[in-house]
C-alpha cells in the first residue's frame, strides 16, 4: 500500500458564510495542492470536505495519514463517535441528528478503502503545512458578488 501524508484544513468567513477548504497531498517527492469553496456553509462542512476532497482524489487504496487542526473532525474517529454514530442510524446519545451526516457518511466509506489515521494538529502555529492548507482555504472562500452594484 502506497503511503500518503495529508494536511487540510477549512474556513469561513462567517459561520455559516462562504466557506473554503485546502489540502496537501504528499507522496514520495510529488505534491499536490487542492481547495475550493462554497457560498453558504460552515466552518466544520469544510474541514470535512478538505479530508474527503484529499481521500476521494487517491486513486487507488493508500495508507493515508491525515493531519487537521480540526478537533470535530480527529476526535470523531479517534473516539468513535462516528462509528457509534452510525450504529444509531446518524443519531447522537441524545438522539437528535447528527450535523453534517452527509458528508460523514462520505469520509467513513473513505476510511474503509484507505487506511487511515488521524492526527490533531495544532492550528494557526508553526506547522508550514497546517499554514499552507489555511491559505489555501482562506483564498477559496467566494467573494461577495457586486453585480448590479453602482458606483
Amino acid at each position: 500500500m502506497k503511503q500518503v501524508t495529508l494536511y487540510t484544513d477549512g474556513a469561513c468567513s462567517g459561520n455559516p458564510g462562504a466557506g473554503g477548504w485546502g489540502c496537501v497531498l504528499l507522496y514520495g517527492e510529488h505534491r499536490l495542492e487542492l481547495s475550493g469553496g462554497e457560498t453558504e456553509t460552515t466552518n466544520n462542512r469544510m474541514e470535512l470536505m478538505a479530508v474527503i476532497m484529499g481521500l476521494e482524489r487517491l486513486k487507488y487504496p493508500c495508507e493515508v495519514a491525515v493531519y487537521s487542526d480540526s478537533a470535530y473532525t480527529v476526535r470523531a474517529f479517534e473516539e468513535g463517535w462516528v462509528y457509534a454514530w452510525e450504529r444509531h442510524g446518524w443519531r447522537k446519545a441524545d438522539r437528535k441528528a447528527v450535523l453534517n451526516d452527509d458528508l460523514w457518511k462520505r469520509l467513513l466509506n473513505l476510511t474503509r478503502t484507505h487506511r487511515v489515521t488521524f492526527y490533531k494538529v495544532k492550528g494557526h502555529a508553526d506547522n508550514e503545512l497546517n499554514n499552507r492548507c489555511d491559505a489555501l482555504a482562506r483564498g477559496a472562500i467566494p467573494k461577495p458578488s457586486t453585480e448590479g452594484d453602482n458606483l
